[in-house]
């Protein structure tokens, strides 16, 4: 498989229990650490997908959370290009391509469509 996938780390990959500065992260999530883990085995590109990237100081913290929690030196950033072949993220909602039709209910009910 070419390409990479995305995976958001706050919310998604470590819980998240509010900003409390780049050097906290949160414990891992179970379920996910194991799907990227299992993604890994299988040769697959996996990058950390956060906001956290978008300030350079910031991304050392992610690194050291990445290595103390058993994953390897996995690519941080916030740009997607062309490459990702998905994203694993908790705020995302999906919309079916070239319809504007959500695959599955917003998460944000009470922000106007």
């Amino acid at each position: 498989m070419s390409g990479w996938i995305g995976v958001d780390l706050d919310g998604t990959l470590a819980y998240d229990d509010g900003w409390h500065g780049p050097l906290h992260i949160g414990d891992p999530i179970p379920a996910m650490m194991a799907r990227v883990k299992q993604w890994l085995k299988q040769g697959i590109r996996v990058k950390i997908f956060t906001a956290r990237a978008s300030l350079e100081e910031h991304i050392p913290p992610v690194r050291e959370w990445l290595y103390i929690h058993g994953l390897p030196n996995l690519e941080i950033t916030n740009v997607k290009d062309y490459e990702m072949i998905c994203l694993y993220d908790d705020r995302c909602v999906q919309v079916i391509p070239n319809t504007g039709e959500l695959v599955a209910q917003d998460l944000n009910p009470e922000i106007q469509k």
